[in-house]
C-alpha cells in the first residue's frame, strides 16, 4: 500500500506558522484582565453639583442612584464607589485605583458637601481570626452515632425523659 504523506510545501508552511501562532497565543494568555467595579461619575458631572444649590432630586438626575447610603447619619450621605482591578491568569486581583464620592445633604435635602476620596485615603484593616465557643455536650463519635437509639417508639412519638 502506498503511504499517504503531505506535500513538503504544506509541511514547510505549517512549520513556519506554528511558532508565531504558539508565541502569540502564549502572549495573549499573559495579558491582564482589567475589570471596572461600580460606577463612578465623571469629573464634569461632579463639578455640576454645587453645595447650597443642588438638591437630592438634581443629584439623582445627574448621577443616578448611589452605590450606598450612609447608615450612620440617617441617610443624609450618598456614596458612589468605583474601582479598577487587574488580574493575571489565576493570580490574585490587584486593585489599580479606587475612588469614592460622598455627597452630604443638609436641611431641605440640599447638597451641603461633596468629598472625593481615593485609594490613598483608605486604611488597611487587619482581620482577627477568632472563633466563638459554643456551649453544649462534647460527644464522642460513638455517642453521636448511637445517641438516638431507643429514643423513639413506634407510632412516631418520642419517649420523654
Amino acid at each position: 500500500m502506498p503511504e499517504l504523506s503531505q506535500p513538503p510545501a504544506f509541511r514547510r508552511i505549517v512549520q513556519r506558522l506554528a511558532a508565531p501562532l504558539l508565541l502569540s497565543a502564549g502572549l495573549a494568555a499573559c495579558a491582564p484582565d482589567i475589570a471596572p467595579h461600580g460606577a463612578l461619575p465623571n469629573e464634569e458631572q461632579v463639578a455640576s453639583i454645587k453645595p447650597g444649590v443642588t438638591t437630592q432630586a438634581d443629584v439623582l438626575t445627574i448621577l443616578g442612584t448611589a452605590s450606598t447610603v450612609s447608615m450612620f447619619d440617617n441617610g443624609v450621605s450618598w456614596i458612589y464607589i468605583g474601582s479598577h482591578s487587574e488580574q493575571y491568569a489565576f493570580f490574585a486581583n490587584k486593585e489599580l485605583d479606587r475612588r469614592i464620592l460622598v455627597i452630604r445633604f443638609g436641611k431641605a435635602d440640599v447638597v451641603e458637601d461633596v468629598v472625593t476620596l481615593s485609594q490613598a485615603d483608605g486604611a488597611e484593616v487587619k482581620v482577627v481570626a477568632r472563633a466563638t465557643p459554643t456551649r453544649g455536650k462534647d460527644l464522642s463519635l460513638i455517642q453521636e452515632l448511637l445517641g438516638n437509639v431507643g429514643r423513639f417508639e413506634s407510632g412516631g412519638q418520642s419517649k420523654s425523659k
